[in-house]
C-alpha cells in the first residue's frame, strides 16, 4: 500500500489530471519513503480502479502508474527522467565496488515544478527534489545491472549523467526579460540559463509575473529527457605498501638532468608499471616515507610508500589478487622488492606524511677515516646519546630546498671496528637527519660532526637505511 492519506486524494487528483506520472504525485505529496519510487516495471493486466476514497482510487491509480500496467504520457515535471541511464552506464565496462550517481537535470525542471506548485495552489516547502527522486529509483536498478555494485554517497568512482530536453529549453527564456541581473554570461557555461541562474530568478519573479508569462499547470510534453552525456570518473585509487631498494644505483624518482634521463629506471617506475597495467590507470603519483639517495639501500620492513593511480578503469581487487600483483612487482627486478600492498583511503594516507618528521630511523653506514684508529679509538660513540645537531641545509641539496638551519637528533650509535680506516657506525636518529653531512660535515655546515668527535677527516663509503620506523600501513601475513 503506498504511504498516503486521505487529505492527500484532491492533490493526487489534480496532480494527475495536470499531467504528473505517479512518482511527480508522490513527491509533490512529500512520500519520503523510497520504496515507493523503486516499484519494479511488471507486465500485467489493468488493476481495477474503485472509488473508495484516496486508499482506492489514488492509491490504485498511482499502484498501476508505477507498475506500467497503466499507461501514461510524458510527465509535464519530471519529462521522463526516470527511464533513461542503465545502458548509458554499462556500456562504460568499470570494473568497482561502490559507486557514487550523480545526475545534472534541465534547468527548466525547476520552472515547470514551480508552475505545477502555483498552478494548483500548492504551499508546500517539503517537496522531494526531482534529482532526490530519481536517485532513489535508479540507484537499485543501476546496481543490479552492474553485477550488484553497491551505490554509496561517497565513493572514488562517480558517474555522472547529465540530461537535455530540448522541446521545453524555452521554458527559462521569459526569465531573462522579468530578471535580467540574474544572468550574466560566463567563459565556461555555453547557455546563461544554469540551475543556479534560474533557481535565482525563480525566488526573485514575483507570483503575478510568473502567472502572466508561463502556464500554470506546464503544458504536456511530447518527448523525454535524454542523456546527453554520460561521464564515468574513477578519479583516483590509492595503493600502498613498503619497498626494499637493494640497488646502489638506482634513483627513487627518474633521474633527469638538463632533460635527459640518467639511468635506466627508477624505484617508482618498476613499482608502478605493474599497477598502472593491473588498474588501466592513466597516470599515478608516488610518494613515501622520506627519501634515500640513488647510492643508498633501503632494508629491513622497507620504506613506506603510496601511489594515487589516476582515473582507473579497475578498483575491484581481492585480497589475493593483490598478493598476486605484489608478485609481479617483485619478479620484474631483482633491484627491488614490495611488501604488504593494499589498497588505502586518501584520509590514511596521512600516517604516512607523519612519520617523515616524526618518527625514528635506523641506519648503518660504512665509515672511512684519514688517520689511523684502533678499536678503543671509537668505542666511545656508544656511549652518546640525544645528540642534538644543527643542520644548515646541505649543498647537494640547496638547489630544492631553501637554505636554513634544522635542528635534528641522534638518539643513539654504535661503532664496530673493521680495521685502521674503517669501522660500521650505527645510528638511530630523528627523521630527516642527514647522515652522510654528519659524518663528513658539509664543510662545517653541520655542527657537531663525526670529524668533529674522531678529530680527524672522515667520509661515509656506504649508507643503508635499516628501518623506517612508521606503523604504516598495516602489515599483511605471508
Amino acid at each position: 500500500m503506498l504511504p498516503l492519506k486521505e487529505k492527500d486524494k484532491p492533490v493526487v487528483q489534480k496532480l494527475l489530471s495536470a499531467g504528473c506520472c505517479a512518482r511527480c504525485v508522490l513527491r509533490f505529496c512529500s512520500v519520503s519513503v523510497q520504496a515507493a519510487y523503486r516499484q519494479a516495471q511488471q507486465v500485467g493486466p489493468p488493476r481495477p480502479i474503485h472509488d473508495s476514497g484516496c486508499e482506492g482510487a489514488c492509491a490504485e491509480t498511482l499502484t498501476a502508474l508505477l507498475t506500467g500496467t497503466v499507461a501514461v504520457k510524458t510527465t509535464v515535471t519530471c519529462c521522463g527522467v526516470f527511464s533513461q541511464i542503465a545502458e548509458a552506464v554499462k556500456a562504460e565496462k568499470y570494473e568497482f565496488d561502490t559507486m557514487v550517481l550523480s545526475v545534472s537535470l534541465p534547468a527548466q525542471l525547476c520552472v515547470r515544478e514551480v508552475s505545477v506548485e502555483k498552478g494548483l495552489l500548492f504551499d508546500k516547502d517539503d517537496v522531494i527534489q526531482v534529482k532526490e527522486a530519481f536517485k532513489w529509483v535508479m540507484q537499485g536498478l543501476v546496481a543490479k545491472q552492474l553485477g550488484g555494485v553497491a551505490v554509496v554517497t561517497k565513493s572514488a568512482f562517480e558517474v555522472g549523467v547529465e540530461f537535455t530536453h530540448p522541446e521545453t529549453d524555452a521554458d527559462c527564456h521569459f526569465l531573462a526579460s522579468a530578471c535580467p541581473d540574474c544572468f550574466k554570461p560566463t567563459k565556461n557555461k555555453q547557455s546563461v540559463f544554469t540551475r543556479m541562474a534560474v533557481v535565482k530568478a525563480l525566488e526573485k519573479i514575483s507570483d503575478a509575473k510568473f502567472l502572466k508569462h508561463y502556464p500554470c499547470p506546464p503544458t504536456q510534453p511530447t518527448s523525454s529527457c535524454s542523456p546527453q552525456d554520460v561521464q564515468c570518473l574513477h578519479t583516483s585509487v590509492f595503493v600502498a605498501g613498503r619497498y626494499n631498494k637493494f640497488s646502489r644505483s638506482l634513483p627513487q624518482t627518474p633521474w633527469l638532468i638538463d632533460g635527459e634521463r640518467r639511468m635506466e629506471s627508477s624505484v617508482e617506475e618498476l613499482i608502478a608499471a605493474p599497477l598502472l597495467a593491473a588498474f588501466r590507470a592513466d597516470g599515478f603519483n608516488f610518494s613515501s616515507s622520506g627519501r634515500e639517495d640513488v647510492d643508498v639501500r633501503t632494508l629491513g620492513n622497507g620504506r613506506p610508500f603510496a601511489m594515487e593511480l589516476l582515473k582507473p578503469h579497475k578498483s575491484r581487487f581481492n585480497r589475493a589478487e593483490m598478493k598476486q600483483l605484489q608478485e609481479t612487482i617483485n619478479v620484474s627486478s631483482d633491484k627491488i622488492r614490495v611488501r604488504d600492498l593494499q589498497i588505502v583511503t586518501r584520509e590514511a594516507m596521512s600516517r604516512m606524511k607523519e612519520g617523515e618528521e616524526e618518527k625514528t630511523k635506523s641506519y648503518t653506514a660504512l665509515i672511512w677515516t684519514q688517520k689511523p684508529i684502533q678499536r678503543e679509538d671509537i668505542i666511545f660513540i656508544d656511549d652518546i646519546k640525544d645528540l642534538t645537531l644543527d643542520q644548515k641545509t646541505p649543498l647537494r641539496v640547496l638547489h630544492r630546498r631553501a637554505l636554513a638551519v634544522r635542528q635534528r637528533v641522534i638518539h643513539s650509535m654504535n661503532a664496530r671496528f673493521l680495521d685502521p680506516h674503517h669501522f660500521y657506525l650505527g645510528l638511530k636518529t630523528q627523521a630527516g637527519t642527514y647522515i652522510k653531512e654528519f659524518v663528513h660535515g658539509d664543510f662545517g655546515r653541520t655542527k657537531p660532526n663525526l670529524c668533529e668527535l674522531l678529530k680527524t677527516d672522515a667520509d661515509i663509503l656506504e649508507l643503508d637505511v635499516e628501518s623506517v620506523d612508521v606503523d604504516w600501513p598495516p602489515a599483511i601475513p605471508e
